[in-house]
């Protein structure tokens, strides 16, 4: 790939003033513009707008001419750059697309194959100079990689995602906000101002009346019978046994 400034891959062209009223019919006028970088002003499309001829009259000449290839409204245009040869016989050399009034060259193969290999080899660069870095030798030992400084950082991120994932669980395990807590007790207050709870007495426990009094009086002078059982006295123990004479 050449030099930027001369490369028309890294430049872009529009006019503000006929982004609003772009059209089908106007676009290749837009293109055609005399500030237009993209545009080579010794193509046919000169020719026969200086001859002021129909732009039909393209296919029956022979080199350098610009088509409209593809419409998209409001905002998609493909304009084709090509060499005719004859009336059935074109050459492709470029394709522009135009977005939202912004002209931009669409990159050819061997473009994007270049570009994608300079970008694989500046990766493969970088990490063949970072590895470098990691390689140590000495003559008794020999060669030997050392990641002292990738394992604390590796330590240093897990500690900060730990961090992160605890903090995150705090926050979830809190049931409500403080702003949540104030709305609801406000609610309660005035739920209770509305529906205030009656107070209903109840009897005291010591408190009886006149005609459970005497009841209880009644009851408590009920006579307890104690009764005492003794032996009758008209039976006489059994006569001891008389050990016998041999």
């Amino acid at each position: 790939m050449g030099d930027s400034k001369d490369n028309l891959l890294w430049i872009s062209w529009h006019d503000s003033a006929w982004i609003p009223i772009l059209n089908p019919t106007n676009v290749m006028d837009y293109f055609q513009s005399t500030t237009n970088p993209f545009y080579d002003r010794t193509c046919n499309n000169e020719i026969v707008k200086m001859q002021r001829l129909n732009m039909e009259h393209l296919s029956n000449l022979t080199g350098l001419e610009y088509m409209l290839l593809h419409v998209q409204e409001p905002i998609l245009y493909v304009i084709r750059k090509q060499h005719r040869h004859s009336v059935s016989a074109v050459t492709p050399l470029a394709d522009f697309y135009i977005i939202a009034g912004v002209v931009y060259q669409a990159p050819d193969l061997g473009s994007v194959i270049n570009s994608r290999i300079s970008t694989t080899v500046n990766h493969l660069q970088g990490a063949f100079d970072e590895a470098r870095t990691y390689s140590r030798y000495h003559p008794s030992k020999g060669y030997w990689w050392e990641f002292k400084e990738t394992e604390s950082k590796d330590l240093e991120d897990e500690n900060k995602k730990s961090q992160k994932k605890s903090s995150k669980d705090k926050a979830k395990e809190e049931s409500s906000s403080a702003f949540q807590r104030h709305r609801v007790n406000i609610l309660l207050a005035d739920l209770a101002k509305k529906f205030p709870i009656k107070n209903t007495p109840f009897p005291a426990s010591n408190t009886h009346l006149p005609e459970q009094r005497t009841s209880i009086e009644d009851n408590s002078k009920v006579e307890v019978k104690v009764e005492v059982k003794t032996e009758p006295q008209g039976h006489k123990p059994p006569p001891e046994k008389k050990p016998r004479l041999g």
